[in-house]
């Protein structure tokens, strides 16, 4: 019997060969390899010249902050795609073709983004273009990782257990907020300046915390 505020039903019983077929393990497991990887290349974006002078090597120290930037900027971003990634998988007891590719297509854009991480440290404050590859890479990858969940909500058979009405809104508007914000970081870069579209990431944290309280409120609810 489903609970009240609860989004579709658990997955029905399965053989044992069905689960082993449609376990998510191996698709975790390669999921976090993908994100160990694309994190530790951002890293390769900050290095100084070796054996400069002391004066030149105060000034290639400065010229390294930018990249420490955006270093710092894309790792969040990163590090928050597997944690939404991870709560996803948290309601899959078995994937199809359709998931395992909409899975798939989303570690490519996390595996492209150190890419765009060196274009907006290099040209990101003058270069419109560089600040909406950025910004379209994230969406992408947004996007891919909704459109994911939503499969999950629409199938009972890919589902552990229930997902709680509040939990589903707030995975909702933490992507789809996320997509807007890179929409409109995009338009300002070029309508105003790339300087000027890049703090509108700012306007990501409201939509974070709102979309953490919609699922801890989800949480408490269902427990």
């Amino acid at each position: 019997m489903r609970a009240e505020g609860e989004v579709g039903s658990s997955a029905p019983g399965a053989s044992a060969a069905e689960e082993a077929r449609g376990s998510p393990s191996r698709l975790t497991a390669l999921s976090d390899g993908v994100y160990a990887i694309a994190l530790t290349l951002l890293v390769l974006n900050i290095s100084v010249p070796a054996g400069p002078e002391h004066s030149q090597f105060v000034h290639a120290l400065q010229d390294v902050w930018p990249r420490l930037g955006t270093y710092g900027l894309s790792f969040a971003v990163i590090a928050s795609l597997w944690r939404d990634h991870r709560r996803i998988f948290q309601f899959v007891a078995r994937v199809d073709d359709a998931s395992v590719l909409l899975t798939l297509a989303g570690l490519g854009a996390v595996a492209l983004l150190p890419f765009p991480t060196t274009l907006l440290s290099d040209y990101g404050g003058r270069e419109p273009q560089a600040v909406t590859f950025y910004a379209a890479t994230i969406a992408a990858a947004n996007l891919l990782y909704l459109l994911l969940f939503v499969r999950i909500l629409r199938h009972a058979r890919l589902r552990s257990r229930p997902v709680h009405r509040r939990v589903a809104q707030g995975v909702a508007v933490d992507h789809a907020g996320t997509i807007l914000i890179a929409a409109a970081t995009a338009a300002v870069a070029w309508t105003v300046s790339p300087t000027a579209g890049l703090y509108l990431w700012l306007a990501a944290l409201p939509c974070g915390i709102a979309a953490r309280r919609m699922r801890r409120r989800g949480g408490q609810a269902s427990g």
